[in-house]
């Protein structure tokens, strides 16, 4: 069995879901969505995604981490912003020395779909299909369940 951790990051939500791998089977285990606080300074606002998701990282003990690669916005600042975002993941999950794979949205979409330009509502509905326990509430939390299962089936083929 292997534990495997998604995380969707993001300043305002960051969602995560974590599965667990057995052969051809993937079962979910839990999701949610970190909610830094809205006013808070830049830097609090990181700590908090930093702290809770080190957290998360000790009482589910995943193996690995799928995380979604930043795409550059039409807005270089709001690229930037989310960076911070992910950095603070990456920071946590480094800080608790799980493997971290990256992967580009298109590629997560068409791992779980089956095409690379699906709908968050296409995204939702196989997460469903796929986890039948798991009722994410928002799409980050989705996000987060469908970057987990994306790197459970490439890390089948990279094994």
């Amino acid at each position: 069995m292997k534990r495997i951790i998604g995380i969707d990051p993001g300043l305002v939500h960051t969602g995560w879901g974590v599965i667990d791998a057995v052969g051809n089977e993937r079962r979910y285990v839990a999701s949610g969505v970190i909610l830094p606080p809205k006013n808070a300074p830049l830097p609090v606002r990181l700590a908090y995604i930093f702290t809770e998701l080190g957290a998360l990282i000790r009482q589910w003990k995943p193996l690995e981490a799928g995380i979604e690669i930043t795409f550059v916005n039409q807005n270089p600042t709001t690229t930037l912003l989310l960076g911070h975002a992910r950095a603070a993941a990456i920071l946590a999950l480094a800080t608790e020395k799980i493997s971290i794979f990256e992967y580009e949205p298109n590629k997560i979409k068409k791992a779980i779909t089956g095409a690379g330009h699906a709908g968050k509502d296409q995204i939702g509905m196989m997460i469903r299909a796929l986890l039948p326990n798991a009722n994410p509430k928002t799409a980050d939390e989705a996000d987060a369940l469908a970057i987990a299962l994306a790197h459970s089936n490439y890390s089948r083929i990279i094994n």
